[in-house]
């Protein structure tokens, strides 16, 4: 199975009597027992006892650093800003494992833990395995023959193909649909379904000519006045020359 490893990243939990103090545009402090949660991705937040939003955070801070010497600290700095928590006295401090929380698509086929979907990628809550997916992918309840979810991608046409990319590529089956299936613009020669970077479609005649056009998420729907076909995609018809003007 082709995935990435996300080893577990802990949610440091730090609770206390603190000072807070926040300097960025302005300068806040502020007193009292509180709640300090440090984020995987650096992000801090100080809760207090009232409602929903944090008395004092950092979003994404460039660099975080706990102290445990006596009583905690932490401090955190972002750009010009700067947020740290002094404890006077500290009433607890704990490490969770923590994931990102997304959609359930189904079973790990290698541990049984629940796949979620989690923005543009599918990743297992046990064993961590990550798969990215193609953009405008929806997952399916059909399951490939290994286990993992299929998918449904639009480039060109509705391709199912399975999660994992090495099991059954979409480059494949773009390629076997649409190799060779248009002329290149400029000089006339055939367009080869390539990946670089993402799914193009290049001229045959590169490095001599170096036309090339990004594979939008949709269907073709018929040609363009140029002579490249025309999609048909979620933000509506467009060419395949994205900067086509006929």
């Amino acid at each position: 199975m082709s995935a990435t490893d996300a080893p577990d990243a802990p949610i440091r939990v730090l609770a206390g009597d603190c000072t807070v103090v926040y300097d960025g545009d302005g300068r806040e402090e502020h007193r009292g027992r509180v709640t300090v949660v440090v984020k995987p991705d650096n992000t801090v937040l100080v809760h207090d006892a009232d409602g929903y939003q944090p008395v004092a955070w950092l979003t994404r801070a460039d660099a975080v650093a706990c102290s445990r010497d006596g009583d905690f600290a932490v401090d955190a700095r972002a750009g010009d800003q700067r947020l740290r928590v002094v404890a006077h006295a500290e009433d607890g401090f704990a490490r969770y494992p923590a994931s990102e929380a997304g959609t359930p698509v189904g079973d790990c086929p290698d541990c049984g833990e629940r796949l979620v979907r989690t923005g543009g990628a599918v990743t297992c809550l046990g064993c961590g395995d990550r798969h990215g997916l193609p953009s405008g992918a929806t997952v399916t309840d059909e399951r490939c023959d290994c286990g993992l979810p299929r998918l449904r991608v639009e480039r060109g046409q509705p391709f199912d193909v399975c999660l994992d990319r090495d099991c059954d590529p979409l480059d494949d089956a773009v390629t076997a649909a649409f190799d060779r299936a248009w002329n290149c613009p400029d000089c006339g020669d055939d367009l080869r379904i390539l990946r670089r970077g993402g799914l193009l479609a290049g001229c045959d005649a590169y490095p001599d000519c170096d036309a090339s056009f990004s594979l939008p998420a949709g269907t073709v729907v018929g040609d363009c006045d140029c002579g490249l076909p025309l999609f048909e995609t979620g933000g509506g018809r467009r060419c395949l020359d994205g900067t086509c003007e006929a």
